[in-house]
């Protein structure tokens, strides 16, 4: 079976032919150019599940992996081999990534219909496949960092897809610069894991060896001092992983990203983009545990809970349907973060995935609602759930599956992240930060579950708030992804059923996913406490969505209950004002140094003087033109002159008959005659 391993470097190289052949050849036929992307990350699904399904039962992969090594880069120290892999993580994301990004492609066919670039779209969607699949499979982080940041580009080009619409196309460039701060700052820990270590193949760097020298090795901090090098790497690499999975304090791109069509924010917000940053640091995660009570996981247990509830709360008071759910994705990714900051590898990895399954849904689900009724802003809407039944049932499952109600996918995952942080919390103490972690996130599921009720309440829920929304159900092609991607929201969540729980443990494999990407890492037991809070916070944030939102609907004209908040309702509305300190603490005193730059360079110091200096070569160069003109070439006409009326005299001698040459030479010897004659002896 070694051969269908080797497969794996397949995988990417699929979509990105549906790219090219795309962009060079089919962007004025639509439907080949549908079929093509279609076929493209349809053959990475196959080939990708193929090797999934094998994989769960090759225990010498789960463990060790599978590496299939492609070319070699010479460097200063030998060579550096780039390849791709199979391992437990690979195959828990490609149970994921090319099916999410199927679904996505078919649905887009739906949403995209009409639109003047609609080839160019499905190019640039399949070179964002690329870009994710390329990354999960790479075997190394340079490898993993080229389709890092082909997803960078991409994310560009599809958030301001629509640029002729100004808030697109600042959206695009917003999240481009956002994501390369983050970028700079992984790049930079890349640089000195290479310099540290001579390699950045995954399978070398993770070895005993390499890694006992990493711990034993130190590097000296400007106020800091000397300490360990791996923490110092792990907090430079989750600089990326900040930037990309959108954390504060550069999550800000991320709404913004909504400007984008709808299938952009579900392969962004779900099996992409935000993605990529957890998986980096699931990745590199040996290097992050190493030194357990170190910095770098206190910043990223930090980093993930503060984002979680930060972002949670902000999504109570939004009314565009996609920018809830664009902060719901900020705060999940907090909670994966904080997830893998206590050390809760499993259970992060496992939110990853069954939350990339419901979100795509939720996102998808959106799409199809700002299609059949024509706006976003859920205040407009109302009354949809009998208009759009199959919008509405599949967004149920999914708003289910994020407020964490059971069984949904989303309950089972969200759960064991708390049962980890309260089991670390037990043993550490109350100062400590799986405590910080399980509290926050706690609240985190309790705002959630209002947030995804409100949502629902004001979408579907009571009579139509909006004379012109007159809303009908999406194309199948739009419904069918919506369906399927529901029964995973729906049932994912049993493949990590506790092995402790009763009948469902046994059932469905006594955790499967842990058989899966657990190696290494102890199982978390079950906490029947920790679980029934996880439901008792779940309902009740359901039970007060309904309270507020779905007992009396809202009409036409009311205003949104959550004004009566007053100040902190204007707070959570202005997203705590961090677009505006960006704007007057960064942005501003940036443009105005570049201002100040330009104008020393252009106006004061830099430009004035090259003009000076120019102004005194032209003079000077002018001065040895009157010198040349008047000196040296008075000089040389003058020779000139003389030697042409000489020889215009000469040329009087040469007539050409013999008779007047005898004279010359008659007078000639007459002359000197006389003369001998003459002058004295």
């Amino acid at each position: 079976m070694t051969e269908l391993y080797d497969w794996v470097r397949l995988i990417p190289l699929f979509p990105f032919l549906a790219f090219a052949i795309i962009l060079l050849f089919t962007q004025r036929n639509q439907k080949l150019s549908t079929y093509l992307a279609w076929v493209g990350i349809g053959l990475s699904w196959l080939l990708g599940w193929t090797i999934v399904f094998r994989a769960i039962g090759d225990a010498h992969v789960l463990e060790e992996g599978f590496r299939a090594p492609i070319f070699s880069i010479p460097t200063g120290r030998g060579l550096l081999q780039l390849g791709f892999q199979v391992d437990a993580l690979t195959t828990a994301m490609l149970f994921m990534v090319p099916f999410v990004c199927l679904m996505i492609f078919i649905y887009s066919k739906g949403y995209m219909h009409g639109d003047p670039r609609y080839s160019r779209f499905f190019a640039y969607i399949s070179l964002f496949a690329t870009g994710m699949l390329g990354l999960i499979v790479s075997d190394n982080l340079l490898l993993l960092y080229i389709f890092w940041e082909v997803m960078g580009l991409c994310s560009y080009l599809l958030i301001g897809f629509w640029y002729e619409k100004p808030s697109a196309m600042k959206a695009g460039l917003k999240a481009f610069i956002t994501t390369r701060i983050g970028d700079v700052i992984m790049f930079l820990g890349m640089l000195l894991l290479y310099s540290t270590t001579g390699t950045l193949s995954f399978h070398e760097i993770f070895s005993e060896e390499t890694l006992h020298f990493l711990k034993e090795t130190t590097v000296w901090l400007p106020l800091v001092g000397t300490v360990s090098v791996a923490p110092v790497i792990a907090v430079l690499l989750f600089g990326g992983a900040v930037g990309k999975s959108a954390q504060f304090p550069l999550h800000v791109w991320l709404p913004d990203a909504m400007e984008g069509p709808t299938p952009v924010s579900a392969l962004i917000h779900a099996a992409t983009m935000v993605s990529a940053g957890v998986y980096l640091v699931a990745r590199m995660f040996p290097i992050f545990a190493l030194l357990p009570e170190t910095a770098s996981m206190s910043v990223v247990a930090f980093i993930g809970g503060f984002t979680a509830l930060f972002a949670a709360t902000i999504a109570l008071a939004q009314d565009d349907i996609k920018r809830v759910l664009a902060y719901s994705t900020i705060s999940q990714l907090g909670y994966m973060i904080a997830a893998l900051g206590v050390g809760a590898y499993v259970a992060a990895t496992f939110h990853l995935i069954t939350h990339a399954f419901f979100k795509a849904l939720l996102f998808l689900g959106s799409g199809s609602v700002i299609h059949g009724a024509g706006t976003q802003d859920m205040m407009e809407m109302g009354g949809l759930r009998k208009k759009m039944p199959i919008t509405f049932w599949t967004f149920a499952a999914g708003m289910l599956a994020l407020a964490g109600v059971p069984p949904f996918a989303g309950f089972w995952s969200k759960d064991e992240i708390l049962a980890h942080a309260f089991e670390e919390f037990m043993h550490k103490g109350v100062v400590s930060w799986p405590f910080f972690v399980w509290l926050v996130l706690s609240l985190g599921a309790l705002l959630t579950a209002f947030y995804m009720a409100r949502q629902v309440f004001l979408t579907f829920y009571g009579e139509t708030r909006s004379h012109h929304v007159h809303a009908h159900e999406s194309p199948k092609v739009m419904t069918y992804p919506l369906i399927a991607l529901a029964v995973f929201a729906v049932f994912l969540g049993f493949v990590g059923v506790p092995e402790e729980f009763p009948v469902l443990g046994p059932l469905f494999g006594h955790n499967l996913f842990h058989h899966i990407v657990g190696h290494g890492y102890p199982a978390t037991p079950l906490n029947w406490g920790v679980m029934g809070l996880s439901v008792l916070l779940a309902l009740t944030g359901l039970f007060l969505g309904w309270l507020v939102y779905g007992r009396n609907p809202l009409k036409e004209g009311q205003p949104d209950p959550m004004t009566k908040l007053g100040p902190v309702y204007t707070l959570l509305r202005n997203k705590y004002y961090i677009d505006e300190f960006y704007s007057k603490f960064i942005v501003r005193p940036a443009v105005a140094l570049a201002t100040l730059l330009f104008r020393f360079d252009n106006s004061w110091v830099i430009d004035p003087f090259v003009n000076l200096v120019g102004k005194v070569g032209a003079w000077l160069s002018d001065l040895g033109r009157i010198f040349d003109l008047n000196i040296i070439d008075g000089i040389v006409n003058g020779v000139a002159a003389v030697t042409a009326w000489f020889g215009k005299i000469l040329r009087l001698t040469q007539t050409g008959k013999a008779q007047n040459y005898l004279l010359v030479a008659i007078l000639t010897v007459l002359l000197l005659l006389g003369l001998y004659l003459y002058l004295p002896m």
